[in-house]
Formats: structure tokens, sequence, C-alpha cells
């Protein structure tokens, strides 16, 4: 197999971490290595934190915070700086989209489409400086304690932010804290993941490019070990995470004893509830070509497809031919529709749940294996499963694999409960060709996020989860609220 462009490294510091503004040296010869998914070969090496590295990083942030300019400026002034860094993003797009399917496996047809959506988030952020109610005067109620002939409730930045990344899709989920937090007056350390730490890097050198005060964003790259040194951290205020729920438990009981804020964006199993009315070719088209972004690795991916048992068999070979038929190969190539997963202890965890599948007695419709044109690359073919029991494993536990589990239904309310039989509740949708019917049986669906027809995300109004799949929102006005604290001012007159 060949691959059809040049591994270039568009970055300019990858030996060094982003801290209080400059380029610094770690403090050891520790380094993670970033393996291209399509090829299996080094594409470049960058540093491993250590403790001293990560103290160093909050110990910027800290100091920006409490001393530097930056929450002091105002929002106009703030977003300023964004509306720059939107613009320096523009013109360096081209750069993520070489980087990202190297990274984490994604098609580059799809990564150069992505370019523009990425810029307009700091864009977004920035446009709330003009009408966000950061300040709102009210009258003090008449049993007030203390009086106060005016009030203000005034909402503040929340302070020190650690910003937890995942491999999968890194500029955007960085964009979705980075920007709120900035906006609101928070300073940020991004802590990237070792397998790809790309757009950490490409972040740091746009901050130093529009001339961001030092220490308001700072980047560094660690493991978990010294990842969970930032969560215990009294310097940081709030952490906010995207990942694993497994992490985010983890995360969350942390922050929880020592009364921090945070935000976990975690896992999914969501359902595809396909209607008696929907026409099953369309809905086996729709689920397969959207399974194919980023080889599923995708926390909202419709994996569990709920039909009524009736039409089991027929959707199932509808899907089974639709995913089948998909091209899987070099992610540079135009013809390819699926790229390789990111790494190979992520294709052994596929394999693994695959497995598992058959084992429990799941039919295996189509996939299950390598491809066998592809002889390097974390690839794995588009695999169905059918006839699965909803208490399966494959049902119940996050593949983030290109893997479909089809499971019958008896009617709509069995549907439903199906559907909501799970410890997640991220995405699901509903297919059928009455627009009433799906609002009602999305109205009983316990999930953040409910498309009609399709897997439909839209992080300019609020993306999250139900249950273990999160709490709380990023994108849209509800993404900026929990970097922002609420504060009560009562004064005699108005200032």
């Amino acid at each position: 197999m060949s691959i059809t462009a040049e591994p270039v490294v568009p970055l300019s510091n990858t030996d060094k971490f982003f801290i209080g503004g400059d380029w610094v040296k770690p403090t050891s010869d520790a380094v993670s290595d970033v393996i291209d998914s399509a090829s299996e070969q080094l594409y470049y090496r960058v540093p491993e934190a250590q403790p001293a590295d990560m103290d160093l990083a909050i110990g910027a942030a800290h100091r920006a915070f409490h001393t530097g300019p930056w929450p002091r400026m105002t929002h106009a002034e703030r977003a300023g700086y964004l509306r720059s860094m939107a613009d320096a993003l523009q013109s360096r797009a081209s750069d993520y989209s070489a980087m990202w399917p190297r990274e984490s496996g994604v098609v580059h047809a799809y990564a150069r489409a992505s370019e523009a959506g990425s810029a307009d988030t700091l864009r977004y952020y920035a446009g709330l400086a003009d009408d966000y109610p950061f300040e709102e005067p009210f009258s003090p109620s008449a049993t007030s304690l203390a009086g106060g002939g005016f009030g203000l409730l005034v909402r503040e930045p929340v302070g020190v932010v650690g910003a937890i990344i995942p491999w999968n899709a890194p500029l955007p989920l960085i964009l979705y804290k980075v920007a709120p937090a900035l906006l609101a007056g928070c300073t940020v350390i991004v802590k990237v993941s070792p397998e790809a730490p790309g757009a950490g890097y490409l972040i740091a050198e746009i901050a130093e490019e529009v001339g961001l005060p030092g220490g308001v964003l700072n980047v560094i790259t660690a493991d978990r070990e010294v990842s969970e040194l930032m969560v215990r951290d009294h310097r940081v205020d709030k952490i906010a995470f995207t990942g694993s729920t497994a992490a985010g438990r983890k995360i969350g009981a942390i922050c929880g004893e020592r009364i921090a804020r945070f935000t976990l964006e975690l896992g999914g199993k969501s359902a595809a509830v396909i209607l008696d009315d929907a026409d099953i070719n369309v809905a086996a088209m729709t689920l397969a070509g959207a399974e194919c972004f980023l080889s599923g690795q995708v926390c909202a991916s419709l994996t569990r497809i709920v039909v009524p048992r009736q039409r089991h068999d027929e959707f199932a070979d509808a899907l089974a031919a639709a995913f089948s038929a998909v091209q899987v190969g070099d992610p540079f190539d135009a013809a390819t529709q699926m790229g390789p997963l990111a790494m190979e202890r992520q294709r052994d965890r596929v394999e693994h749940y695959i497995a598992k599948g058959i084992e429990q007695g799941a039919t295996l419709v189509t996939g299950g294996g390598r491809p066998k044109h592809l002889d390097r690359g974390y690839y794995i073919e588009p695999t169905v499963f059918a006839g699965v029991d909803n208490k399966h494993v494959i049902a119940q536990e996050e593949i983030f694999g290109p893997v479909l589990s089809v499971i019958p239904a008896d009617n709509d309310e069995h549907a439903v409960d199906i559907a909501n039989d799970t410890i997640y509740g991220l995405n699901a949708a509903v297919f059928t060709p009455d627009a009433a019917r799906a609002r009602e049986v999305a109205g009983r669906l316990r999930s953040g996020t409910v498309g009609h027809n399709g897997m439909r995300i839209d992080f300019d109004s609020a993306f999250g989860g139900f249950k273990q799949s999160g709490i709380g929102r990023e994108g849209g006005r509800e993404g900026l609220l929990p970097y922002l604290e609420t504060k009560t001012v009562l004064l005699d007159t108005a200032p």
C-alpha cells in the first residue's frame, strides 16, 4: 500500500512546551512517539511532560490570572484576540488537515471540509462579547439582608482552566473549551494527547503569533499520571474534559473532593430508532455513511440500530450492503471513504469487541476482520452484527470503531425502552418521514441530542449528554456558562 501524501509536520517547536508565552525546554528527555495511523511509521516526537513541567504550566496560568492583564481586560478586548486567532487559524487550516488524518485516521477530504468550522468557533465566541449579559442590574428585594438600593448580577471568569483533550478530534475539542474560557477571562492549560498533539502545538503557535499575553494559554503533552496532577492541583479552578466515561468518573471524583468546577463530555452508546414507516434503504445508507467519519471513533456515533422486529432481517441486509461497499484505505486517497483507526491499541480494542459479539451469539453479517488489500495501517473492516440482544456487551459498551449492532424491537414503546436501556445518553436519532412522530419519540429518549433521520449535532446550540455521558454542555451560549461564576453585588445606589 502506498501513502499518497508526504508526511510533513507543519510545526516549528515540537521539542518544547508552550508555557508562559514562551517555548520552554522539557525537564527530562522523555518523549512520546506520534505514529502515522495509515503507515504505522513514526510521524514525529513530542516531549512527555513530567511533574515539574506540569507545575510550571499551572504556575504560569495561575500567575496570568491573578496578576496579569487578561482577566481585567474588557470582553471586547479579549474578543479582538479571538478574532485574530481565528484569522491566523484560517490561514493555517491546511496544516491541521495534513496532520489530523495521520494522527487519528480521519479521511483527508473531511479534514479539509471542516477547516472553516474551527475558525468560526473562535469568531462565534468573540461575537458574544457584544450581547452576552455579563453584567445585569436588578432591584434588590425588600427582604434581602442588609438591604441595598441597587443590585448587579455579575458573571466573572471561573479562574484557571485545565482542558484535557482526547486524540480523536483534537482541534475542535480544544476550541470549544479555549474559546469560551478566553472570552470569559480565564487562563488555560491545554493538556493534549500524546497520540495526537498537533492541534495543541498549532494553537500554541497561533497564540504566540497574535501576541496573547504570557500564561493565558499554555500547551503541554502528558500521560494520565501527570495529567492527574493538574486535576488535583488547587491552583486549577476548573477542569474541562472530553474522553472516556471511565476517566471522567475519576476526574469527577477528584474534583468533588476539592469542590473544583468541572465539565465532562464522555462516552456514548447511541441508538438510532427506526420506526415502521421509515425508508429502510435510505436509513441504512445514512447510518453507514455517518459511521465512516473518523472510522467510528466518535462518542456520538449511532451504533445501536433499533428496528421493528418484522423488518429486522431486511434492514440488516440493507445495512450490511451499504456498509460493506464503503471504500477503506489511505486517508489521502480521494476515493477513500473510511480511513484507519488511530492506533494499534484501538484496533486491538475493536477486534476484542468483535470477538465478544460472536462469542455471545450475535450474527456477524459483514466485516469483522482487517481489510485484505491493506498490509499495514490500523485498519478494520466496516462491521455489522444482526440479532443483537441489548444486553450483549457489544450493545452496552462503547467500542469506538466501525461496528454497528442491529437490535429488533416489538413496537415503538419497546424501541424506546431499548434505546434508553444504557448507562449513556449522549446522542440518538429517530427515522420516520413524520416530523410530529419523530418529535414525540424524541421527547421520550434520554439523550442530550436527538436527530431526525440522521446523525445530527449542533455545537452552535449545545452538545453534551444525559446520565454517564457527561455533565455540562459545550458549544453555543450554553458552552460559555461553565467558565463563569455568578457574583451578586448589592450597592446603596447605582455606580
